[in-house]
């Protein structure tokens, strides 16, 4: 049976006006982004297929474009909507806490983190730039590499820091495998980029290693 079809108190789309986003099923909240379901099933019900083949909705949105167009009812277009949804909502955050409180408190840092990379298929390392006041200046995704390896160049992140006029950074870079304990290299890259941005008066605050739903703190372990 269509959507069209159902008591208008049970379409998502009606729900929604009435009572909010947060009354929807994560099945009917990804229906509204597929727009449509297929042959012989409804958007709902499509939406509860993908659910239970990626074993959750963090699966499906953080699964490899790969694998999301070989499911029946996700081609190019759908994986695009999907795709910048979790765009769009990585951006709410970051633009909230750029005009909200300081990064000073580790929490906050981690919970910004855990949005931003939590979910990467392949390993990004990424600078968050701060003002004197340690308040958000700009995050940004520098270097991207594998699955396991994303290449630094301390030369980029001291051009990047003299571009935004940072007095501080944040480094952080997400380990895909989930696991949290730094690498040689990656205490290696650390202490280089430390005496590298000494050289113009600005700190390395700390660097974060995300891992699955976890981070590891360089400052909280004294590596930096």
């Amino acid at each position: 049976m269509s959507i069209r079809q159902w008591p208008i108190a049970e379409r998502p789309r009606e729900k929604l006006l009435e009572f909010g986003a947060q009354a929807l099923s994560d099945a009917e909240l990804l229906a509204l982004l597929l727009g449509a379901g297929v042959r012989g099933g409804s958007a709902v019900e499509l939406a509860r297929s993908l659910l239970n083949h990626f074993g959750s909705l963090r699966g499906l949105l953080g699964a490899e474009r790969r694998r999301c167009l070989q499911q029946r009812g996700i081609g190019p277009a759908r994986y695009a909507v999907l795709t910048a949804a979790v765009e769009l909502a990585r951006r709410h955050f970051r633009e909230a806490l750029r005009f909200g409180p300081a990064l000073a408190e580790p929490h906050t840092t981690r919970a910004f983190l855990l949005t931003q990379l939590r979910d990467r298929p392949y390993e990004v390392f990424c600078c968050l730039f701060l003002d004197n006041r340690h308040r958000l200046i700009a995050f940004e995704e520098l270097f991207r590499g594998t699955i396991d390896r994303a290449g630094v160049h301390p030369r980029e992140v001291l051009r990047q820091t003299l571009l935004h006029n940072a007095a501080a950074v944040i480094l952080a870079h997400n380990h895909p495998s989930g696991v949290l304990e730094p690498s040689q290299a990656d205490e290696l890259i650390t202490r280089r980029l430390k005496e590298t941005l000494a050289l113009i008066d600005v700190r390395v605050l700390d660097h974060f290693i995300i891992g699955d739903g976890h981070c590891y703190s360089f400052s909280e372990h004294g590596l930096l």
